[in-house]
């Protein structure tokens, strides 16, 4: 019974953060991949600021890893977003039981109001001649609807570092 507090805060703790999936071209040799530029005409489906807040993180994420950005580069970055509103999945349980006839009624009130669902897709491209796809990263996380400039940088520092601490894909 003691251990039950620390089941839910682990359980809490595990369930904030965004999941994600990542997928990859196994015939690309990541290896010479060192140099990096953005795409000259990302259509993110986000506004400007936060546009900037997500290239802002991945240089930071890249360049702690040595990665360099320049117009010479061995693959482009691209990334797009899709968001929608819904009320909070996460629940304040209330329940209420009878006695001896064991009937049970119970509910959940949303307890931060409504959040933004977002799916954010990160792409790498071989910028040689085919410029094909060779990795790519969805986030599907969530944010509070009334987060403020600060809240939105550093959920986007810490997910977008998060993905691409998985790039380049290990070789099995």
């Amino acid at each position: 019974m003691r251990y039950l507090p620390v089941l839910f805060i682990t359980i809490f703790f595990t369930s904030c953060g965004a999941v994600m999936t990542m997928d990859y071209d196994t015939e690309t040799d990541f290896i010479n991949f060192t140099t990096y530029q953005f795409y000259s005409d990302i259509d993110s489906g986000l506004n400007e600021l936060d546009t900037r807040r997500i290239m802002k993180a991945i240089d930071s994420s890249l360049n702690r890893r040595g990665y360099k950005r320049t117009d010479d580069c061995m693959f482009y970055i691209d990334f797009f977003a899709t968001e929608s509103i819904s009320s909070s999945r996460n629940t304040l349980g209330i329940g209420v039981g009878g006695g001896n006839v064991e009937v049970g009624v119970s509910g959940g009130i949303p307890i931060w109001g409504r959040v933004i669902n977002q799916l954010l897709t990160i792409e790498i491209t071989d910028a040689s001649v085919n410029q094909k796809l060779v990795w790519q990263v969805q986030i599907d996380g969530e944010l509070k609807e009334k987060v403020t400039p600060a809240q939105k940088e550093a959920y986007y520092i810490k997910e977008v570092d998060r993905a691409l601490h998985k790039f380049p894909p290990k070789k099995k």
